[in-house]
This record gives C-alpha cells, sequence and structure tokens, in this order.
C-alpha cells in the first residue's frame, strides 16, 4: 500500500504476523478501499501482495476473513482510542473533546483503513458481524458515558444523550468517507474542529 498510514512506528498492521501475512492484509485493505469488498477477488488481493492466489490460502482461508481481521483490529484500536480519553477526573467537557480529537485523527489519518472498518460491516458473516456490532456498541457506550456524565454535572445541555451520541460517532466516522491526504486541513485540524463542533452541538458550559 502506498499510503503514509501504513509507514511509520504507529504503521497499523503491527501486531499481524508473519510478514507475509500482514502484506496480504495490507493488500487486502487498499483493494477493499478502492473496489469495495465485493468487487475485490482474492487473486486481486494476491497480486497486489506481490504473491501467488494459492499463497493467500497459506494465511487465510477466505476473503471474509481477511476482512474480519482488518475490521476487528481497526475497531478494537478505535475502541482504545475513545478509552484512553474517556478515563480520568478532568472534566467530562474536557474529555469529550480528547475522544472527539482522538477518535477523528484516526479516522482521518488512517482513512483507507476507516472506510473499510467502517463501510463493509455488512460483508461479514453472521457471527463476525455481531462481534464487530458489539465492539461499536462498546465504542457507543464510552461517548454515551462521557455525556450522560456532562449532563449530570452540568456541563453539557443534552435532552437525547443516545440520539446525541450516535450524532457524535456518526460525524467523526463519516471523516474516513470525505478526507484527502492531499486537501487543505490535516487530521489534526480536522480533529480540533470536529472537537470543537461537538462541545457546541453539546452546549457545553464555558
Amino acid at each position: 500500500m502506498s499510503t503514509a498510514e501504513e509507514t511509520g512506528e504507529d504503521a497499523p498492521w503491527g501486531e499481524v504476523t508473519p510478514e507475509a501475512a500482514r502484506r496480504l492484509l495490507v493488500a487486502a485493505v487498499e483493494a477493499f478501499a478502492e473496489r469495495g469488498y465485493h468487487a475485490t477477488t482474492t487473486r486481486d488481493i494476491a497480486g497486489r501482495a506481490g504473491m501467488s492466489p494459492a499463497a493467500l490460502y497459506i494465511h487465510y482461508k477466505t476473503k471474509e476473513e481477511l476482512l474480519h481481521r482488518i475490521s476487528r483490529i481497526g475497531h478494537d484500536r478505535a475502541l482504545a482510542l475513545l478509552e484512553a480519553e474517556a478515563g480520568g477526573e478532568a472534566p467530562a467537557a474536557e474529555r469529550l473533546a480528547g475522544a472527539v480529537r482522538s477518535f477523528v485523527r484516526w479516522h482521518a489519518e488512517r482513512y483507507t483503513t476507516a472506510r473499510v472498518v467502517q463501510y463493509e460491516l455488512d460483508a461479514l458473516s453472521d457471527e463476525h458481524r455481531t462481534e464487530i456490532i458489539e465492539l461499536r456498541r462498546q465504542s457507543d457506550a464510552v461517548v454515551r458515558r462521557i455525556i450522560s456524565e456532562g449532563v449530570a454535572a452540568g456541563e453539557f445541555d443534552v435532552p437525547d444523550v443516545p440520539g446525541t451520541t450516535l450524532a457524535v460517532l456518526s460525524l467523526c466516522i463519516d471523516v474516513a468517507r470525505w478526507f484527502n491526504a492531499q486537501g487543505s486541513r490535516t487530521p489534526e485540524e480536522v480533529g480540533a474542529l470536529y472537537a470543537d463542533l461537538v462541545l457546541r452541538m453539546v452546549a457545553a458550559q464555558k
């Protein structure tokens, strides 16, 4: 994969071993993001990785297994970002802004990966979809908790906490759909913008 998201110390697939399995997974991310899951063949993936189609099946039984591995890693990382910002003794507004900033920055920096993680859910098997939906519910619960705590503390004015939580997460996730690394805003700038927008959404007291 040629995008910057696969390089550096923060390369997202470092936990995937051996190297051949990682190369195939990176190739699958690129192919799924470019062509969509259903239009991508195992031959496409293997070719991008510089390997034979037979080599793919040594590491992954099916194309769906590859998608599940991508989705699981991506959702685990996104949830970890939210949880890291949600804890502590800081005011709810500070924690919500931090969670949104980190979550949006991840979707911008890893936009190719995020497009696959967030928009190919329906291609998963029933078992794998159930597993990923549970991770999404956990992410929802983290954001909902911060907002609820802000309401209880008088920091936020939010009549509908579940609906606002859904709106916040939807806003953040959509960054992966439109973000362009050659655009005028950096991931950090988009994260800061969205954090400010979300605080305005919940009417944070300043």
